[in-house]
């Protein structure tokens, strides 16, 4: 896997935002959500089309629609439904997904297009290069220690599994069939990897995070870690 900062941007079939949807599961994320969606049109200049799949009960929606977000409500389902549902619902060629809390930088987007336009098929951004100080030590500790155990299974170093900021050309989101719900942010980095795929890992900082999570640590962190080992599993086994 490639894992520089510094991105050529010569090669390939060459994107503009025009062709870039970003999409994102969104939970009771008022706080965070008008602000998110502000930057990602700062960082496109409007170009881009934006997906949210929304379970929410406060006003997250509503904020959405008024920053011009394509938004698709669905029952809470888990993560893993929602990103799901807002990666099929994107219409354009390469996704980029990101979560809508405040913590990944939006101004990194044209980074993340340049990449796929040298050639990469997967774009991952690695929140633990900088030290990612404003997560949580708990999380930072389980976020390395999915790394290793990912990097152990797959035979390939893999650093932060878990990032919700990537870029994907959409034919590997298409060719996959996707099975994991609290996993998926590991699956989606994992099977493309497993098979193949051009994937790169994309220093970025990880910024301080807008509103309450509702993901519980120890469950949430053992389910990853079960999605880690099936998925690979699985994937050794195609």
């Amino acid at each position: 896997m490639q894992e520089i900062a510094d991105v050529d941007s010569e090669g390939g079939e060459k994107y503009t935002f025009e062709d870039v949807s970003v999409v994102m599961g969104t939970y009771n994320e008022e706080a965070a959500v008008g602000g998110v969606l502000a930057a990602i049109e700062n960082a496109t200049d409007g170009a881009a089309e934006v997906v949210c799949v929304d379970g929410s009960t406060d006003r997250t929606p509503e904020i959405a629609r008024e920053h011009g977000a394509r938004v698709i409500e669905q029952d809470p389902q888990g993560y893993g439904v929602a990103v799901e549902a807002a990666l099929a619902a994107a219409d354009r060629p390469v996704i980029m997904t990101t979560d809508c809390d405040g913590t990944y930088p939006m101004d990194r987007l044209p980074d993340f297009l340049a990449a796929i336009n040298a050639g990469d098929d997967v774009v991952s951004g690695d929140r633990l290069y900088y030290g990612a100080e404003t997560m949580p030590g708990f999380n930072r500790l389980g976020n390395r220690a999915f790394a290793l155990l990912a990097s152990a299974l797959v035979g390939e170093r893999v650093h932060d599994t878990t990032t919700g900021m990537r870029a994907y050309r959409r034919e590997v989101i298409d060719a996959i069939e996707w099975t994991e719900n609290t996993g998926l942010s590991a699956e989606l980095l994992l099977r493309p990897l497993a098979r193949g795929y051009a994937v790169r890992e994309l220093p970025i900082e990880y910024g301080e995070r807008r509103g309450e999570t509702t993901l519980d640590p120890l469950a949430g962190g053992a389910a990853i870690a079960r999605s880690i080992v099936d998925v690979c599993l699985d994937e050794r086994r195609r």
